[in-house]
């Protein structure tokens, strides 16, 4: 794979998969009575812990495939399907529950501090973030293409960060339809994603 077809393919999927756009209504419900410096802190918080989930993954994914003896072919057929299930949820415009279920978000709710759980691990580097670093590391054929996928890792963490701090200023800016078309066409893009894993795995399989 090209370094530019690469470095569109995992800035488009990494940030449609951590999706903090979609998190934002559950962002604010669980932060209602925080402040606005609160929130900040939080966002900023959970945004570096996101950062550094998704970096672990991106580096140590191949240990984990030789440790378990996992191939890159099952594995991208495995995580086809994981993200094609969070894909279809969000082409329904609701979160689904392979990022958090509805008990997490209740306990996050009744939180004072949800940075580090629930806000950064499920709901941004969940299961299904995790999975697409971690395939993402097994097509990185080249130093070039890791520095690239740490580059994209760093740059959706930096934008999860401030679409979040703006959503804690200025909350009544994101509103419910704006929210279910932006979450619906991201789930169009991340099904055509899981799809081509899907395939590319099978491909690999046969030969």
């Amino acid at each position: 794979m090209s370094l530019l077809d690469f470095t569109l393919l995992s800035a488009a999927s990494l940030f449609v998969i951590v999706d903090p756009i979609a998190t934002v209504p559950a962002f604010l419900a669980m932060t209602e009575r925080n402040s606005a410096e609160e929130r900040i802190r939080m966002a900023r918080i959970a945004s570096w812990v996101t950062f550094w989930v998704l970096l672990g993954f991106s580096l140590g994914g191949r240990w984990i495939f030789k440790a378990f003896g996992i191939t890159v072919p099952a594995f991208q057929i495995a995580g086809g399907v994981v993200l094609l299930k969070i894909a279809l949820d969000m082409l329904q415009a609701r979160r689904t529950p392979i990022k958090e279920t509805p008990e997490e978000e209740a306990e996050g709710t009744a939180k004072e501090d949800i940075a580090i759980t629930p806000l950064a691990v499920p709901m941004l580097a969940g299961p299904g973030a995790i999975t697409t670093v971690t395939l993402l590391a097994s097509q990185a054929a080249t130093t070039a293409h890791h520095l690239i996928l740490i580059h994209n890792i760093t740059v959706v963490s930096i934008l999860t960060f401030l679409i979040l701090r703006l959503a804690a200023v200025r909350p009544a800016g994101f509103s419910g339809i704006t929210l279910k078309i932006i979450t619906r066409l991201m789930g169009l893009l991340l099904a055509a994603i899981a799809v081509q894993y899907i395939l590319d795995g099978i491909a690999a399989v046969r030969g």
